[in-house]
């Protein structure tokens, strides 16, 4: 593959577990030709970010052998799945409106922790610096500066409350304020040092303030798709997009408090809509290396030989599955999976010219497509 000394990364984005399972499907894949091993960086939103998480936290166990971990449906297809199995959105939501002095998001973080990552710290993922695998860029949004939240493994960082490479957090905290959805699961509240803190964009007279207790909710209100932190970091960019289409309401709610929910996901679609245009414009003019696919992308759109599958009314109906965080069946897990894995096959070899053989065989053979 034409990789030659290019650094590559992921995104992964934001949509429930559709997108954990969608993720899943494109890793694995990257997986078999190679390119897990040499990804460089890759940052999540939300149902991306679990899974981003069980990668993160089992990089170290993965047993790699020219880019490519042997293990890597033992650690990361099998424990994903298993997770995918449970719901837990409507346990942490009634909790939390029936319990005092605890959010849903906390109950969601003791979920994370419960099944899959225990007492794992932020700081304890592969060390970037010193060559243990990729920079994982997990993101939030930060509701008091507006900005994105991102948590890394040897800082957290705000454009507007500078960087901190000593806070300490749980890779279960990370996850649930990267997928506290509002209003049901946000906030996650971070309390930190602000003496902890250092390069502010600006000095504000509140800045300690800002610091010392930080609101946070899902990273996809300000980027579903993780993008910020990746396209100007890394030369060949790849996006995996789970997100859900925006749906036409016939009848949207009057009422003055009621149509906020209509408002916020116009403008949370619109600005992925503008991130989604900008990024394949510079991809199509070459200004960028890359792939992006989405789960209602035509795979036919590709032209690309050998193709696990053609569109059909299956491969369709994947991105009208709800963005929950609740067990679906078998059927729709697996077909999740194969399709972000055939669509990430075709757009290797097409659109960002890694030219890896074509894929001949699914990865859950059950649940093929065709």
């Amino acid at each position: 593959m034409t990789i030659e000394n290019k650094s590559i990364g992921i995104a992964l984005s934001g949509g429930g577990y559709r997108a954990t399972l969608f993720g899943l499907g494109s890793l694995w894949r990257l997986n078999e030709v190679g390119l897990l091993g040499r990804l460089d960086r890759i940052t999540s939103v939300s149902g991306g970010s679990i899974l981003a998480g069980v990668l993160a936290s089992n990089w170290k166990k993965l047993e790699f052998s020219e880019g490519r971990a042997g293990n890597f449906r033992e650690l990361v297809a099998e424990p994903v799945q298993e997770f995918c199995d449970k719901t837990i959105d409507v346990g942490a939501g009634l909790k939390g409106m029936l319990i005092p002095f605890k959010t849903a998001g906390d109950f969601l973080s003791d979920r994370y922790a419960k099944e899959l990552f225990g007492h794992a710290m932020l700081r304890d993922l592969p060390d970037a610096g010193k060559g243990e695998g990729p920079k994982f860029i997990f993101y939030a949004t930060n509701m008091q500066t507006g900005r994105s939240f991102r948590f890394r493994q040897d800082m957290v960082a705000d454009y507007v409350l500078g960087i901190s490479r000593t806070v300490e957090v749980s890779l279960a905290d990370v996850v649930a304020a990267s997928s506290a959805f509002p209003p049901i699961f946000s906030p996650i509240v971070l309390e930190t040092d602000p003496g902890a803190w250092e390069s502010p964009a600006r000095d504000l007279p509140n800045l300690a303030r800002l610091r010392s207790r930080i609101v946070l909710a899902d990273g996809g209100v300000y980027d579903n798709m993780g993008l910020e932190s990746l396209v100007d970091n890394v030369d060949i960019v790849l996006v995996s997009d789970a997100g859900a289409p925006f749906e036409i309401d016939e009848s949207p709610f009057e009422d003055n408090l009621l149509q906020l929910g209509r408002v916020r996901d116009i403008l949370i679609d619109q600005t992925r809509a503008l991130r989604k245009r900008w990024l394949i414009s510079d991809l199509e003019a070459g200004r960028k290396r890359g792939a992006y696919w989405g789960i209602g992308t035509g795979i036919d759109d590709y032209h690309a030989p050998g193709a696990l599958t053609s569109d059909n009314t299956v491969t369709a109906g994947l991105e009208g599955i709800p963005t929950r965080l609740c067990r679906f069946e078998p059927e729709v897990r697996g077909r999740l999976i194969n399709w972000g894995y055939a669509l990430t096959d075709a757009a290797l070899r097409t659109r960002a010219r890694l030219e890896p053989g074509p894929a001949t065989i699914w990865p859950l053979p059950d649940y093929r497509l065709n």
